[in-house]
């Protein structure tokens, strides 16, 4: 249980230090979160900045920062899955 509980305090470190980046509109607007879906980056080619399409921006913003997020969710699960795979508690079924 020691073990597990070290395991756990090290993926925490990792995922508050791995960086996830998500995309949309073909890469002009980039989101980056970290492992605990924290955004720590936001960029926008400004090639995508239409003043008359406002809209389309923000629905570009979101799409991008959705993204960022799922993966960094996915990646997370994977990472904690692999820390509690190994523990048995006799009796537990699940």
């Amino acid at each position: 249980l020691q073990k597990m509980q070290a395991d756990m305090e090290r993926v925490q470190l990792e995922l508050g230090e791995a960086r996830v980046e998500g995309t949309s509109g073909g890469g002009a607007v980039r989101a980056v979160v970290d492992g605990h879906q924290n955004f720590v980056e936001l960029h926008i080619d400004p090639a995508a900045v239409d003043a008359d399409d406002i809209e389309m921006l923000q629905d570009m913003v979101m799409a991008a920062c959705n993204d960022a997020v799922r993966k960094s969710r996915q990646m997370a699960e994977a990472k904690m899955a692999r820390v509690t795979s190994t523990v048995s508690v006799p009796g537990l079924k699940l």
